[in-house]
């Protein structure tokens, strides 16, 4: 694969010196709620760039974003268990077999945890001297400078920096320019984790695809993803839609009003629809779920309805899923079948009651067995492990097959069309051209 110019000008951790030092690496283990990991691959994927480290005489500091405790109305910081990393530092202790010390700082009502005090310098020390294998700061959004912006971030980028000599990120799933993943690449030689550096890789297939190349997106919201799904349309062969995304799509194209889908996101669809209807490359799956409430799927509640039956002006219930047969429809299959590259960013269904189209959606993929085939999204590949364990164990090792641990960042950099163009990335490249000057 060619080499596209920022590849070249990306800092490695390859060429990081590590021996001797302490290692300030941001991942991705956004996996807790409540309290609980809901599934540890993004933490297993960054083993490899924290055992590479650690090999080559390097000592741990880990950092991650849980969730969302700050309140972006009153910007309240709420730090409790349902947040804490401390459940991964726990699953990593069990996988590593050592120590990993959970620091505690002073809480502030509202504000969260205004800094890192000298309290940890002991800490710090313990980890030189290998009584403890590593470090796990509390999650980085409890930390009051870790999202805002002026003195409070830049002293918080500066507190960061001095715990370590070297900053590496491996959180590609964590796209936005917050202060753990971006400004504290200004204060320390900082470089691309191994986990990074595969996403980036993969990343640019998906930008760049053999052909022919279909997408399959799906999403609760219509707006939040009129963005990345309008770049995504110009890429593509094909385009297949799942979801209140399809359900939107459906308003605006054959004028009929769905349960739970906005005016404001049907006027927004219209302009796809009118695209299409040049350009073609929309599939349609032609079977659809009605329900009569959102919630359990009860029997006599919910019905198949075919879109060409759909009449224009009726309002119907809650479209909930897709019928799995909309997937041996013969332009369906023949689609899915005859892709080169297929990209999947969608839970099809309503889960967890209405999972039957994602299941067949993922089985049908798989019949197809010379496409290159990534899924990004963490609900994405929740769903196909839960629904397909037996698949997604036989494909874990499959070369064709690539899970990406962050949707949002895959979807972030189809909407700017460069797999380098997330600022953390920037930031990464910046520090080492500043090096070189």
């Amino acid at each position: 694969m060619k080499k596209k110019p920022d590849e070249d000008r990306l800092p490695l951790i390859q060429d990081a010196d590590l021996a001797g030092k302490v290692v300030l690496v941001r991942v991705d283990h956004n996996v807790v709620k409540d309290g609980i990991i809901r599934d540890p691959y993004r933490i297993d994927r960054t083993i490899g760039t924290l055992y590479n480290i650690v090999e080559r005489g390097g000592r741990i500091i880990l950092m991650t974003h849980v969730g969302r405790p700050r309140d972006k109305k009153t910007g309240k910081i709420t730090c409790d268990p349902s947040t804490s990393i401390k459940p991964v530092a726990a699953y990593l202790e069990r996988k590593l077999h050592t120590k990993i010390h959970v620091p505690t700082f002073r809480v502030e009502e509202k504000r969260g945890i205004v800094g890192i005090d000298t309290s940890i310098n002991l800490a710090i020390k313990d980890l030189r001297q290998h009584k403890i294998g590593g470090i796990y700061l509390p999650n980085t959004r409890w930390f009051e400078g870790e999202e805002t912006t002026g003195e409070l971030r830049e002293s918080f980028a500066r507190q960061l920096a001095g715990l370590g000599d070297v900053f590496i990120n491996d959180a590609f799933g964590s796209w936005q320019p917050n202060t753990s993943t971006y400004d504290i690449s200004t204060y320390l030689p900082s470089y691309a984790g191994f986990l990074m550096q595969e996403e980036i890789q993969h990343l640019d297939q998906v930008l760049n695809p053999e052909r022919p190349f279909v997408a399959v997106v799906a999403g609760a919201k219509y707006d939040t993803k009129i963005g990345p799904l309008n770049e995504i349309y110009k890429k593509v062969d094909h385009l297949i839609l799942g979801g209140v995304i399809f359900n939107t799509y459906l308003c605006a194209k054959y004028n009929i009003r769905i349960a739970g889908v906005s005016e404001e996101d049907i006027d927004a669809a219209k302009k796809l629809v009118s695209l299409d209807k040049e350009m073609k490359k929309i599939v349609e799956l032609p079977y659809v779920v009605e329900a009569d409430t959102l919630g359990e799927k009860i029997e006599g509640q919910y019905r198949t309805v075919e879109i060409q039956d759909l009449v224009p002006d009726k309002s119907y219930g809650y479209i909930l899923d897709i019928d799995q047969r909309s997937f041996s429809d013969k332009e369906v299959a023949d689609v899915i079948s005859s892709a080169k590259t297929i990209f999947v960013n969608a839970v099809m269904g309503y889960t967890p009651h209405f999972t039957e189209g994602s299941e067949a959606l993922d089985r049908t993929i798989d019949k197809n067995h010379t496409a290159w085939k990534f899924y990004g999204g963490g609900d994405t590949l929740q769903e196909f492990k839960s629904l397909c364990p037996g698949l997604y164990l036989a494909v874990l090792d499959d070369a064709l097959y690539y899970f990406f641990t962050g949707g949002g960042s895959v979807l972030k950099a189809i909407e700017k069309n460069d797999a380098f163009g997330m600022k953390p990335v920037q930031a990464l490249i910046d520090n080492k051209k500043a090096k070189r000057d």
